[in-house]
């Protein structure tokens, strides 16, 4: 139980950190990628929300915790929940090929821009890092 409430805690620290990268690079550069971050309209049922930034919010944190729990018990599985690399590679790679979510939106930012996948995918790195690094700190140093 007490891994399980690390890990959420996990996700939470770890996707306002994504939240605060992504909203200084609209600060700083104006590109909307960020939006991406918070829209729920290509999503089946929940898409009735669309329009409640809360609920956009809401639906970011839930994705990150998650994220975090059901890939450190894949991990776990094969005794990999401590290595940096499955979580770099599952977390950049996947963001740089849902990024094309926005296809399915009239949105932004469009499905061409480089600049905004870029900013997407770096910043997703950034998490998966964030990510890593913490369970590495704080479940791995407490379970040794």
């Amino acid at each position: 139980m007490k891994t399980f409430l690390q890990l959420i805690g996990i996700g939470i620290v770890s996707g306002a950190v994504l939240a605060m990268i992504m909203q200084i690079i609209y600060s700083l550069t104006g590109n909307e990628a960020y939006i991406l971050l918070y829209n729920v309209e290509y999503f089946p049922i929940i898409h009735v929300f669309k329009d409640s930034y809360l609920f956009g919010i809401a639906f970011h944190f839930v994705f990150c915790i998650a994220s975090v729990v059901g890939l450190y018990s894949i991990l776990s599985f094969w005794g990999k929940q401590y290595s940096s690399w499955p979580y770099v590679t599952v977390y950049t790679a996947g963001s740089g090929i849902l990024y094309f979510l926005t296809l399915f939106t009239d949105r932004p930012p469009a499905a061409n821009d480089g600049m905004a996948w870029f900013y997407w995918t770096a910043s997703h790195l950034v998490f998966s890092l964030t990510v890593a690094w913490m369970i590495r700190r704080f479940i791995k140093l407490n379970s040794v």
